[in-house]
């Protein structure tokens, strides 16, 4: 084996953005020092870092042994204790499932409001005076500086009483010249519902915003509204659907996205139940118009003959970067072994969104489209933040706490 002292390049050479440091040379250097000089520079290597992390995370909540060491007639009441656990659990998923079915039920209760939000943002009605009863803060500003410049205008009307006839010739004349003109209108009053509404929303939202690209800008500002079908029975779940009028894009006017969830503990881990997940998702196939999709481009590579020293160009096409990938999720292996950890780490994200559409967004979407539930999202992040950083020890997280060793009772220590 070569002494790692005759060849100090090994593992600048293994990774080129390592730092070059000079040292010189001693004589009769201590085995044990060498050896940390050696340590020092592989943990400054991020691969080896890496490598080390990895094997923590390996060790963390590995047993003491404790368990395994009790008597066997302890773990035969312990298996009892899980046999009760997995029974409690199965009376959760009935829970959950009801609460799915409620949630059903007073879903068609918000059907006619959400209708009349829809024609509102796409202009198909105008509310009246008593639809936009609300107190508004900018609109109380706006009447107090209308006030106070009415107040300024009446104090330039006082002047000489010389100067009043003056004035009065000058008005008469603007007053032929404005009755002359077009009566002036509120501006803006021509402006059909509310522009740009969904895809505000979405540029409000950071995990939406991050899948937006520019391309995909004029074609959600063809979206008139998104809403949630829920699924009960036999198979539990939602379907988000998103409503397009006409355009040169793509000749569907509905794209849909369904999501199946699960509402019982996993036979193969029953114990990680913690409420109802989503399982998987369907997306729907978008009819684009020919040289409109934006989910995918063509790039053109050059190919050189390894034995002629040719060149030849060659046209491909892959997939870009769209929002629209959206409606095109990655499927669910039948066989859970099969998953990796991108593929696992792409449908965690792709639920996470779907969720949060269905559980915020539609429900509160002009208040994501203000700004206002964006400051309540805010806060409830710091307050768990906060939380976090003021926990204390959890004795029943530590895989390896032994309430004998810790100096407690047997009979008193909380269940394993």
């Amino acid at each position: 084996m070569a002494d790692p002292e005759s060849n100090p390049t090994t593992v600048e050479e293994t990774d080129p953005d390592v730092e070059e440091v000079d040292e010189e040379e001693e004589d009769d250097v201590p085995p044990n020092q060498t050896a940390l000089g050696l340590t020092s520079q592989l943990m400054q290597n991020p691969q080896v870092l890496a490598a080390l992390q990895s094997r923590m995370d390996g060790i963390v909540g590995t047993p003491s042994g404790y368990i395994q060491s009790l008597p066997k007639s302890v773990k035969r009441k312990i298996k009892a204790l899980k046999k009760l656990q997995f029974d409690s659990s199965k009376i959760e998923g009935d829970f959950y499932k009801e609460v799915h079915e409620l949630e059903c039920k007073y879903a068609t209760k918000y059907i006619p409001l959400f209708e009349k939000r829809s024609k509102v943002v796409t202009g198909g009605v105008e509310p009246t005076d008593d639809d936009c009863d609300w107190p508004s803060d900018e609109e109380k500003e706006d009447e107090k500086v209308a006030q106070l410049s009415d107040e300024v205008k009446n104090k330039a009307k006082i002047g000489d009483a010389e100067k009043a006839d003056s004035e009065d010739k000058e008005k008469k004349e603007d007053n032929e010249e404005k009755s002359n003109e077009k009566p002036k209108t509120d501006e803006g009053a021509d402006v059909k519902g509310i522009p740009s509404f969904w895809l505000t929303v979405f540029k409000n939202v950071d995990m939406l915003s991050e899948m937006i690209q520019d391309h995909d800008e004029p074609i959600l500002n063809h979206l008139q509204d998104v809403k949630v079908k829920f699924l009960s029975g036999e198979e539990m779940g939602f379907t988000l659907e998103f409503q397009f009028e006409s355009n040169k894009f793509f000749n569907n006017t509905l794209l849909t996205k369904t999501y199946t969830m699960r509402s019982e503990p996993d036979e193969a881990d029953p114990f990680s139940f913690e409420g109802p997940e989503i399982i998987k998702c369907k997306g729907c196939e978008i009819d684009w118009v020919k040289g409109q999709n934006v989910t995918v481009k063509t790039v053109k590579k050059k190919q050189k003959h390894k034995g002629r020293g040719t060149t030849r160009t060659i046209t491909k096409t892959v997939q870009n970067d769209s929002f629209f990938n959206f409606f095109s999720p990655p499927q669910v292996p039948e066989d859970e072994s099969e998953m990796d950890e991108d593929l696992e780490a792409l449908l965690a994200a792709d639920f996470e969104i779907g969720h949060f559409i269905r559980e915020r967004i539609v429900p509160r979407a002009v208040l994501y489209f203000t700004g206002e539930a964006l400051e309540n999202d805010d806060d409830f992040d710091e307050e768990e933040e906060e939380g976090e950083e003021e926990g204390e020890y959890d004795e029943d997280a530590d895989p390896d706490y032994n309430p004998q060793t810790a100096g407690g009772k047997p009979e008193e220590c909380k269940q394993q």
